[in-house]
């Protein structure tokens, strides 16, 4: 059977979120154990939060001046379908090149959606400034290899001090779409062979299943994202 990897970490008040954004919050205004029929709750939070979705007019307009979609524009086929796992072997604060790939872009065929571990934001329950963060050249690259989603295991694809977003503006002229905020930890490489990394990598393949929520006008919406092993 297919194997089922969950990549969102949990949304709750001890998930930290981008400084100065909206904390999630859960307002109980019906509660069973309280004797009422039924518990109806209210959820405050940035659409940022956890494992999410960009939608480009979070850093647009596009380079034309015209107004950058929303996510509920964005078409569905970024974030549903044929997916890999690559690490990237960073240090903290840097940019991730082509040359810190654990996989030869030129010698396999990619999927239209690549998930980039760098290791570089182990816990979601604690803010670390000094993560990771994409070259927008090894975006362009990607691009030209017809990939159209991009995800990564830190909160930006942007350095945390970065106020030019040149990779948040490589994302918008080549037109790939942005996850960010993954939990990748355990998920087999798909870069690696057999035996090298020792968890079980070499070429894994995998379904990405991590829908934004239709939220109209909206510059982002977290995501439920999971991978099925092919």
């Amino acid at each position: 059977m297919p194997s089922l990897y969950d990549i969102s970490p949990p949304i709750s008040p001890s998930l930290k979120v981008w400084p100065g954004d909206t904390a999630p919050s859960r307002e109980i205004l019906l509660d069973t154990a309280n004797g009422d029929t039924i518990t109806l709750s209210t959820l405050r939070t940035t659409v940022h939060a956890g494992a999410h979705a960009d939608g480009p007019n979070h850093y647009g307009p596009m380079p034309d001046g015209t107004p950058a979609p929303s996510i509920d524009e964005m078409p569905l086929e970024h974030y549903l379908g044929p997916c890999i796992v690559i690490d990237a072997d960073v240090a903290r604060g840097v940019r991730v090149t082509m040359k810190d790939l654990d996989i030869d872009l030129g010698a396999v065929d990619l999927p239209g959606r690549v998930l980039i571990r760098t290791g570089t934001f182990p816990d979601p329950t604690m803010f670390n400034e000094d993560f990771a963060a994409l070259a927008p050249e090894l975006v362009e690259a990607f691009a030209e290899r017809g990939v159209i989603t991009i995800g990564i295991d830190t909160p930006s694809v942007d350095l945390f001090d970065s106020k030019d977003l040149p990779a948040h503006k490589a994302f918008l002229r080549t037109g790939v779409a942005i996850l960010e905020g993954l939990i990748l930890a355990g998920v087999p490489s798909s870069g690696a062979s057999p035996g090298e990394t020792g968890d079980g990598g070499g070429n894994t393949q995998f379904d990405l299943i991590a829908l934004p929520l239709k939220l109209a006008g909206f510059d982002g919406s977290p995501v439920r994202a999971v991978l099925r092993s092919l």
